[in-house]
């Protein structure tokens, strides 16, 4: 199989089509996870970019060759797959490229119950077993089943969150042409829910993963406009905005401005904690302050983590967390197996607007205390060498409050600010996120160590 380090990345598979991945590959990594992931079935779901289908065919076929039987579930979102590994009690492999452009496509793969696989629990063996060759299995081939578990994962989610006796509530949703297109008329749907007073304005609900209107990816200012024009234009209360596969959500208010990530997690944190009183909710080290503040206010338990999927969910696992946020709009959920469903967090914005009078822009308005700078990404020569000057610079400022390397650099000053400088895993960039007690103190320090970064 040769070397497949190229597409092999640390908590999924990405790869450019055909140069880099294609069915063959597809097959190999197929019969490598049913190896090395052992059990009786493995469930496949797909997006809907082009070469999904083909790829996904492939997939299974290698699974069967190992005497593993297969449950397609055909189209999905991510968390519709993570809902079906959960719900099942069985591993699953997701295609999709997520928000990456229409010539890409990958695998997310998850253990029974969507437990994460990441580098370090499993893929590198995943790897190394698809490039050696995947011995033979001696017995019978396993079967393949379809099953569409669209309604069930519908009814789960609508199960979390009671939606019943929310106020009527016109909302602008941007499928950007990938999964939330198939999802959302399912769980939020006339259809289906007709005694909610819901009316959704679609925007490109059309599956089409050559994405003609614009790239899938709601974190690029640039790929919002069209919702928040809508928003606008329309009166809506508000606007939503899924990625390619629908597994993150972002939101804007009613004026069309975006509404931070940090300020959602802690809005479904306080809704998970008058669930759960006392209970842990995890956070991301690049959220913004007022998500911890805002957790020990409500009576929680702030645990502040390491960026990524996998430390989110095993932190979860250890300390029994009801909740998780990341800065990226990922949203997890301990009912939703610990894994990530911008769905849900979705749904329980509509149930926090539905339930209170106020326009959404007053109720976040209380979670988004302070100025950030977004990530800014700068390319170096050295990353290591940069980010020790930086971190000489503030060695002996008598301001810093504390100096941290949980992952990559934070540097908190006694005015609150703060900073995390973090070096990319796949190219020669340094990340920086920089926050203050307002614009002018957050300008401040950003500008300070993007001089020393790029020097």
């Amino acid at each position: 199989m040769g070397d497949l380090g190229q597409i092999f990345k640390a908590y999924d598979i990405r790869g450019v089509i055909p140069d880099t991945f294609d069915a063959g590959i597809a097959r190999s990594i197929g019969a490598a996870f049913a190896r090395t992931v052992g059990g009786e079935q493995i469930v496949i779901a797909h997006d809907m970019r082009p070469s999904s289908p083909e790829l996904a065919e492939a997939f299974a076929e290698g699974v069967t060759t190992q005497g593993v039987n297969v449950v397609m579930a055909g189209l999905g979102s991510t968390d519709l797959l993570y809902f079906a590994s959960g719900s099942l009690g069985i591993p699953g492999a997701m295609f999709t490229a997520s928000h990456n452009p229409a010539q890409y496509n990958g695998i997310k793969m998850c253990r029974a119950g969507a437990a994460p696989i990441s580098s370090d629990t499993g893929l590198d063996d995943i790897r190394r077993l698809a490039e050696q060759g995947v011995p033979a299995h001696d017995g019978p081939v396993g079967t393949v089943t379809e099953r569409d578990m669209l309604a069930d994962y519908a009814a789960h989610l609508r199960s979390l969150v009671d939606l019943s006796g929310i106020r009527p509530l016109k909302v602008v949703v941007d499928a950007g042409n990938g999964m939330g297109g198939y999802t959302v008329p399912a769980v939020l749907g006339d259809q289906i829910l007709k005694a909610l007073p819901l009316e959704i304005l679609p925007l490109f609900f059309e599956l089409d993963g050559t994405f003609p209107n614009h790239p899938a990816n709601p974190m690029d200012a640039a790929n919002i406009v069209d919702l928040q024009a809508r928003v606008r234009e329309s009166g809506a209360d508000l606007g939503l905005a899924f990625d390619g596969d629908a597994d993150r959500c972002f939101v804007v208010d009613e004026r069309g401005e975006p509404v931070s990530p940090s300020a959602i997690t802690a809005l479904v944190a306080v809704q998970e904690l008058a669930k759960d009183p006392g209970a842990t909710i995890i956070h991301n080290l690049i959220t913004s302050s007022a998500v911890a503040e805002v957790v020990r206010e409500h009576g929680g338990v702030p645990v502040r983590t390491r960026v990524g999927h996998s430390f989110i969910k095993a932190t979860m696992a250890e300390t029994g967390a009801i909740f998780g946020g990341e800065h990226s709009a990922h949203y997890y959920f301990r009912d939703f197996w610990k894994a990530d469903t911008g769905m849900l967090a979705a749904m329980h914005v509509l149930r926090v607007l539905g339930t209170d009078e106020r326009a959404l822009s007053q109720i976040t308005a209380e979670y988004a205390r302070y100025a950030d700078s977004g990530e800014i990404n700068s390319e170096v020569a050295d990353q290591a060498e940069r980010a020790a000057a930086v971190e000489a610079a503030y060695a002996d400022r008598q301001d810093v409050a504390s100096v941290d390397h949980l992952d990559g650099l934070t540097v908190t000053l006694s005015d609150g600010s703060w900073f995390n400088l973090r070096a990319s895993n796949t190219e020669p960039l340094l990340r920086l996120n920089a926050e203050g007690p307002d614009h002018a103190a957050m300008a401040r320090l950003r500008d300070e160590v993007l001089a020393i970064v790029r020097a």
